[in-house]
């Protein structure tokens, strides 16, 4: 497992879902709770960071999702991978 290994087209393809889904269906799906301070931004909508950067991973070739437990959401994991793939991630608290 690593963070890094994540592409901006599997976070793109988990927002996707994230959207088909709609976010309490999405987030019950893949045991993640709701962000409580970042949120991805894209298009105009915000998502869940942490949650995001999960289902992403399993979108890389050979990875599956990650669980919340795996990895943290802050600054230091899921916020900085996100910014480090040209995102826009929002501190809501």
């Amino acid at each position: 497992m690593a963070l890094t290994d994540i592409t901006a087209s599997a976070v793109i393809q988990a927002v996707e879902e994230f959207d088909r889904l709609d976010r309490d269906a999405f987030l019950e799906t893949h045991g993640f709770g709701r962000a409580r301070r970042y949120f991805l931004e894209y298009n105009g909508r915000r998502y869940d960071s942490k949650a995001i950067v999960g289902v992403a991973h399993g979108y890389v070739p050979g990875q599956e999702v990650l669980e919340s437990g795996e990895f943290s959401g802050g600054e230091g994991h899921a916020v900085s991978v996100l910014r480090e793939l040209g995102f826009s991630v929002v501190d809501g608290a």
